[in-house]
């Protein structure tokens, strides 16, 4: 089993930055990729960024330059800072987590962090 918490969410004014945070635990034996999906009242969730295991990033075309996704390898944790915040990223964002352990291979979500921007 491997557990996923994420952390940091919250109330912030349109243009403001937040950072979220989430670490994975348990059975793990390599973590092969960290995501960040957020999902909004009323539609699907969508992907907001991933990295690799080599530290590759990728990006929505609609977070591009304003949020960036990064990894502590040893803590099994990753990152989303989120700069100039606008009501439209308000969602829960949820972090998933691809990984291996000795017997098994896991893809795992959290329960989510509320974010909320207002205008």
């Amino acid at each position: 089993q491997v557990q996923v918490v994420e952390s940091g969410g919250g109330l912030v004014q349109a243009g403001g930055s937040l950072r979220l945070s989430c670490a994975a635990s348990g059975s793990i034996f390599v973590i092969n990729a960290m995501a960040w999906y957020r999902q909004a009242p009323g539609k699907q969730r969508e992907l907001v960024a991933t990295i690799t295991s080599d530290g590759t990033t990728k990006y929505a075309d609609s977070v591009k330059g304003r949020f960036t996704i990064s990894r502590a390898n040893a803590k099994n944790t990753v990152y989303l800072q989120m700069n100039s915040l606008r009501p439209e990223d308000t969602a829960v964002y949820y972090c998933n987590v691809l990984a291996n352990g000795h017997y098994s291979t896991y893809d795992s979500w959290g329960q989510g962090t509320q974010v909320t921007v207002s205008s």
